[in-house]
C-alpha cells in the first residue's frame, strides 16, 4: 500500500477495485454482463427426475419446475487453500463458494493475499438456514475433538472469518443476516469500516445456495413467487419472481487511496444506507413506502447527491404487481418531483430472485453498466403495468438496451434491496473518476511475465485463458499486465515465465514456449545463486535488460523467490484485470459425521 495522501477526492467515497460473481448462466462477471446486454433469462425448466424433493409435491398442479439453477453448488477446489478433503466436505455449499469468491475479487483488484500488508474486512451475508439442509450439526459428543474444527466449517456465522482464515489475512470478519438485503447490509458495513480507517481493504458479498438444487417452487395466489417460472418486473401480467442462487463478493477501498496505489476502477460507491419497517409495516414483510423512501432518501443525502442526477434505479423488482407498485411509490418519494427521467430496471427478469445475494446481482449489473455506459434492457417486460403510473413519476422503464448519456453529466445508480422481515437497504453508485493522463507505454522495453498455478495442467489452462484475454482487449497495456500479473497473484509451485517486448510477443509466448521468449517449471536453466542481489523480499535482477531479466525469470520459475516490489519499484504501472486462478473443482457432499 502507498503512503501517498489522498487528495482531491471526497473522503466519503469508495472505490469499487474487484468484482467476482457467479450466478445462473455465468461463472464470471464478464458472462453475466454479456448475458444481461444480449437480454438472455437464466432460469431453468426442469424435468420431473431433476428436481430432488417430495414426490406429492412434485405432482402439484401448482407446483413450478422453473428456478435459477447454479452449476458449481455442489464443487469446490480445497487445494488451493490448502484445505483438506474432510474438512471440505464438512463446509457448506455457501462457505465454500463465498471462500473462492473473495479469493477471484482479490485477484480482480491485483493484489495476492500473500503480499498484502493490511487489515482486510470480510463481510458477507449467507442462508442460516442452508447449513440445516445441507447437513445436520456436528455432534461434539459422539464425534468428538474433531467436531469443534468441523462445526466451524459448517457454521454459517464463520464464513467470513473462514475466508481470513484460509487465505491468510487479518482483519474485521462480520457474517450478516438481513435475509434478502443482505448483500447490501454487508456492503453499507464494510464501507462504514473502510470510512473510519478500521480496515485497509474490504470483501463484502453474499452466498446462496437454495437446497435441494435444483428445485421448483409451489405456487400461491398473492405469493412473491411466479405462476409460470417467469419473473416479469413492472408487468402488467406478473406473478412474482422464480427462486436462484449465486455468490457475488466485491473488493472495496477508500477512492483517494485506491487511485494513489494506481486500482483499476468499475464504480465509486457515493452513499448506502439501511433501515427496518419495524411497527410501522402495513404487513409484516412488505415493503412500507415511507420507510423504503426514506433508506432512498439517506443514501443520497449520505452521498451529497440530488435525485436529478441519478440517471438508473435497479429496483428490488419482484415481477409481483403489488410489490412493485409499492417500490415505485416509495422510489417516487424519495426522487421527488423533477424533469430528469431515470432508468428503472430489474435484473430478476434475467437471474430470479438469489435471496441474500439478489442484491449483489443488481448492484454488479449496475456497477458494469457504469462501467461499459451502457443500460441494459429489462427483459420479459413487455406490457408495464398501468397502475405504476410510469409518466407522474421520475422513472421510465429500459425496455430496451441503450447507450448511457445522462441529462446531468453524469453516471450515478441507485440500487434497493428489500428483505422479508422490513429490512431495507439502497446503495448509490456513480461511475469511476477519468483516469489522470499518462505518458505513453515506452515501447520495446523488454518486460517480465509471470505466471504459475499448483499442477501443469492449471499452468496451461492459465496461459490459455490470457491469451483470450490480451486478444479480445487490445487497449490494454504491457506494462500494466506484467505489473498485475507479478504483484497480483499468489506464487504457487509450477511457474512459468516470459521475457517480452510487446503484447504481440506475449500472446504468442503463451502459445508455445518460443526458444529464448519463455520459460518453465519443467525445463528451465539453471542459474547461479550468488548471480543476484537481494531484496526486503526475495532476489533482484542485475539490471532491466532482456538478458538480466532473463536470467532472473530463469530462476523464479526454478522455485526461487523474486522482490516484484524492487522490479516495480518507481514505477507507474496500473493494476488491471485479467482471468483470475482456474479452480480445478471437485464435487463435496456431506451426507452424516
Amino acid at each position: 500500500m502507498t503512503d501517498t495522501p489522498e487528495q482531491e477526492y471526497d473522503p466519503g467515497d469508495v472505490a469499487v477495485i474487484g468484482m467476482s460473481l457467479r450466478a445462473p448462466g455465468a461463472r464470471t462477471k464478464e458472462q453475466f454482463w454479456d448475458n444481461l446486454v444480449h437480454g438472455r433469462e437464466s432460469i431453468s425448466f426442469l424435468a420431473k427426475d431433476d428436481i430432488h424433493v417430495d414426490e406429492t409435491l412434485i405432482h402439484s398442479p401448482f407446483y413450478v419446475r422453473a428456478c435459477g439453477v447454479l452449476d458449481t453448488y455442489d464443487q469446490f477446489d480445497p487445494s488451493v487453500f490448502g484445505i483438506s478433503d474432510r474438512m471440505a466436505a464438512a463446509m457448506t455449499p455457501e462457505n465454500r463458494l463465498y471462500l473462492e469468491s473473495a479469493w477471484e475479487a482479490l485477484e480482480d483488484g491485483g493484489y495476492d493475499p500473500e503480499r498484502l500488508k493490511a487489515e482486510v474486512g470480510m463481510y458477507g451475508a449467507n442462508n442460516p438456514q442452508t447449513a440445516a439442509l445441507y447437513s445436520s450439526p456436528p455432534d461434539r459428543v459422539s464425534v468428538g475433538p474433531e467436531a469443534i474444527e468441523a462445526s466451524l466449517a459448517w457454521s454459517p456465522d464463520t464464513m467470513t472469518s473462514n475466508a481470513l482464515y484460509y487465505m491468510g489475512l487479518t482483519g474485521e470478519a462480520v457474517t450478516v443476516a438481513a435475509v434478502c438485503a443482505g448483500f447490501h447490509y454487508a456492503v453499507h458495513l464494510a464501507c462504514q469500516s473502510l470510512l473510519l480507517g478500521q480496515t485497509d481493504l474490504a470483501v463484502a458479498g453474499g452466498a446462496m445456495v437454495r437446497l435441494p438444487h435444483p428445485r421448483g417452487h409451489l405456487w400461491e395466489e398473492n405469493r412473491i413467487l411466479s405462476r409460470d417460472g417467469h419473473c416479469r418486473p413492472f408487468d402488467a401480467r406478473g406473478t412474482g419472481t422464480a427462486l436462484s442462487s449465486g455468490v457475488v463478493t466485491v473488493l472495496l477501498k477508500p477512492l483517494g487511496r485506491a487511485v494513489a496505489d494506481r486500482d483499476h476502477l468499475y464504480a465509486v460507491v457515493k452513499g448506502s444506507a439501511v433501515n427496518n419497517n419495524g411497527v410501522s409495516a402495513m404487513a409484516y414483510g412488505l415493503a412500507q413506502p415511507e420507510r423504503l423512501s426514506a433508506c432512498i432518501a439517506s443514501a443520497m443525502e449520505v452521498g451529497g447527491v440530488t435525485p436529478d442526477t441519478v440517471s438508473m434505479y435497479e429496483a428490488n423488482g419482484l415481477g409481483m404487481p403489488m410489490t412493485d407498485e409499492l417500490e415505485v411509490h416509495a422510489a417516487s418519494m424519495a426522487f421527488g418531483k423533477q424533469t430528469a427521467t431515470t432508468s428503472i430496471g430489474g435484473v430478476k427478469g434475467n437471474v430470479g430472485h438469489g435471496g441474500v445475494v439478489s442484491g449483489g446481482f443488481g448492484a454488479i449489473k449496475a456497477a458494469l453498466s457504469l462501467y461499459h455506459r451502457t443500460l441494459p434492457a429489462t427483459i420479459n417486460l413487455t406490457e408495464v403495468n398501468p397502475d405504476l403510473d410510469f409518466p407522474a413519476t421520475p422513472f421510465v422503464p429500459q425496455l430496451e438496451g441503450a447507450d448511457w448519456d445522462p441529462e446531468s453529466g453524469i453516471r450515478r445508480a441507485g440500487i434497493t434491496s428489500i428483505g422479508g422481515g422490513g429490512y431495507n437497504a439502497h446503495l448509490l453508485l456513480e461511475e469511476a473518476p477519468a483516469a489522470a493522463e499518462r505518458a505513453p507505454e515506452e515501447t520495446g522495453r523488454p518486460r517480465l511475465a509471470t505466471l504459475s498455478a499448483l499442477d501443469d495442467e492449471a499452468l496451461a489452462q492459465q496461459r490459455a485463458r490470457l491469451r483470450a484475454w490480451l486478444e479480445a482487449d487490445p487497449g490494454l497495456r504491457l506494462d500494466d499486465v506484467c505489473f498485475s500479473l507479478n504483484l497480483g497473484r499468489k506464487v504457487m509451485a509450477r511457474r512459468w515465465a516470459a521475457v517480452v517486448r510487446s503484447r504481440a510477443e506475449l500472446i504468442a509466448a503463451l502459445a508455445d514456449d518460443a526458444a529464448g521468449a519463455a520459460a518453465s517449471t519443467a525445463a528451465a536453466p539453471r542459474t547461479d545463486p550468488d548471480a543476484f542481489g537481494r531484496g526486503e523480499h526475495g532476489i533482484v535482477p542485475s539490471g532491466t535488460d532482456a538478458a538480466a531479466l532473463a536470467e532472473l525469470a530463469a530462476a523464479w520459475v526454478t522455485g526461487r523467490q523474486v522482490d516484484f516490489e524492487a522490479l516495480h519499484a518507481g514505477g507507474t504501472s496500473h493494476r488491471v484485470p485479467l482471468p483470475t486462478y482456474p479452480f480445478r473443482p471437485r464435487r463435496f457432499w456431506r451426507t452424516d459425521w
